[in-house]
């Protein structure tokens, strides 16, 4: 088995964590939900920042151009070209695959240029409005037209990021760049740039300040709290979003309203990290769940202990490992969960465990039982003969007992396989830890690491 959520940066053996870069590392076999919010680049302090949301803005207003010119084809296919960029993998996507807009939504989004007389006149400032009267674009699509029509900028940020991180680059064909100066789009444009090990296909980085799970303008917010739905909707009336739309292309004001506000509170727009720890307050609430939980399955205690332990180990560890995945598997008629991190190898003792047993990720097997078992011990051991490292760690209530630590030992000496544990006693001290923070819980890990090797025979 492979490395659980492959990132470049993993398969070219890079040490870095994820807070230490300035763009999202994307995963090669799926798409990551952020998307690339085109206000945060309007309200930015950087000038490349402002220009780029201008560059963006003048691309998509130059299809109204096109139409006036009668030149609506062009207009239609720049438009349905711009919908989808799967070389940045940002999204819903399980395969980092999208599919483009149809022509009959192209002609829809066109259509507004002479629907609502003000776009005709004076185009967009953010065309992220087109959500609020076209049925069916979403943040996807926003975040793809985006990324499309300043794509040359992010293949120049990509290659600058690899030269800085020795990430290679090659040869490879972009299926669709815009010129500017022509103000269409090139098709399949031999570029250099880093690509996809399995597939060859370009990898294309965004700078992570850019990104947000949801757009500062969006239709749902809007339809919340700005949307006034006595005018729109009769009593008892299902509330139904084509009405809305049709609703707003009569009332481009309304809409404007909405816009102010959104521009007036620009300050509360942030990015979103690709992944935040939860506040030390719910860290000790979390804790306290937990030690509250009986061992075994009552009342599906198992279940809630993994999932407390799931969202307490993803922030304690953060940043020295970021959060892979959690997942489940199936051995011997026995359903075992599984957290799995990339070690980043950002501190001696994770560079160790990568030298030591080869491990690319580190794979946590939690375990709400009163006594660990041999079987228990045996399942993560044939688990670590899938290619993850032959270090592990079993997360459980209790200390091993003498006859099963001895066992972990037997392990090592046999296969110089590691299998430490952490129970509540060490979680407890990691929360203390972070709560603190003066040190970094990792090091309760590193602390068990340490007591393990000294008791195995030199």
């Amino acid at each position: 088995m492979g490395i659980i959520h492959p990132r470049i940066i993993d398969y070219h053996g890079i040490s870095a964590t994820q807070a230490q870069l300035d763009f999202a590392i994307a995963f090669l076999d799926e798409d990551i939900p952020l998307y690339v919010d085109p206000f945060l680049l309007w309200k930015s302090p950087s000038q490349q920042d402002q220009s780029l949301h201008t560059s963006i803005i003048n691309s998509f207003n130059n299809l109204n151009f096109l139409v006036q010119k009668g030149k609506i084809d062009q207009a239609r296919d720049n438009l349905i070209l711009a919908s989808e960029c799967q070389e940045i993998g940002l999204g819903l996507s399980k395969k980092r695959k999208g599919i483009k807009i149809s022509r009959n939504k192209a002609d829809e989004i066109i259509s507004l240029f002479q629907k609502v007389p003000e776009y005709g006149k004076y185009g967009f400032i953010h065309f992220e409005e087109i959500q609020f009267y076209i049925d069916g674009i979403a943040k996807d699509r926003i975040s793809d037209i985006c990324c499309n029509f300043i794509k040359s900028f992010l293949i120049d940020f990509t290659i600058q990021q690899c030269e800085q991180l020795g990430i290679p680059i090659d040869k490879a064909v972009i299926s669709v760049l815009y010129d500017y100066q022509k103000n269409s789009f090139i098709l399949n444009q031999e570029i250099t740039l880093p690509v996809n090990p399995e597939t060859k296909e370009p990898l294309i980085f965004v700078p992570k300040r850019w990104l947000k799970f949801s757009p500062w303008i969006n239709f749902e917010d809007y339809f919340k709290d700005y949307c006034p739905r006595d005018e729109i909707f009769n009593p008892g009336e299902p509330e139904e979003r084509v009405k809305v739309l049709n609703f707003n292309r009569d009332n481009y004001g309304i809409v404007q309203e909405y816009i102010k506000v959104k521009e007036r509170t620009q300050d509360d727009c942030k990015n979103d990290p690709l992944f935040k720890q939860i506040p030390v307050l719910s860290a000790r609430r979390k804790l306290g769940e937990i030690q509250k939980l009986p061992t075994g399955k009552t009342d599906e205690a198992d279940i809630k202990y993994e999932d407390y332990i799931c969202q307490l180990l993803a922030s304690l560890f953060y940043p020295d490992l970021d959060f892979a995945a959690k997942q489940s598997r199936t051995e011997s008629g026995r359903l075992i969960r599984d957290l799995i991190f990339y070690n980043n190898r950002s501190i001696d003792f994770l560079q160790e465990i990568h030298q030591d047993y080869g491990n690319r990720q580190l794979i946590f097997e939690l375990k709400n039982v009163k006594t660990i078992e041999r079987e228990h011990i045996s399942q993560l051991n044939r688990y670590l003969d899938s290619g993850l490292g032959k270090f592990g760690v079993i997360v459980t209530r209790n200390p091993l007992s003498k006859a099963m630590f001895g066992n972990t030992i037997d392990l090592w000496s046999g296969q110089r396989r590691c299998i430490i544990t952490l129970t509540d006693e060490d979680i407890s001290l990691m929360v203390n830890i972070f709560e603190s923070k003066q040190r970094s819980p990792i090091d309760v890990l590193k602390k068990k690491y340490v007591e393990f090797r000294r008791a195995c025979p030199s």
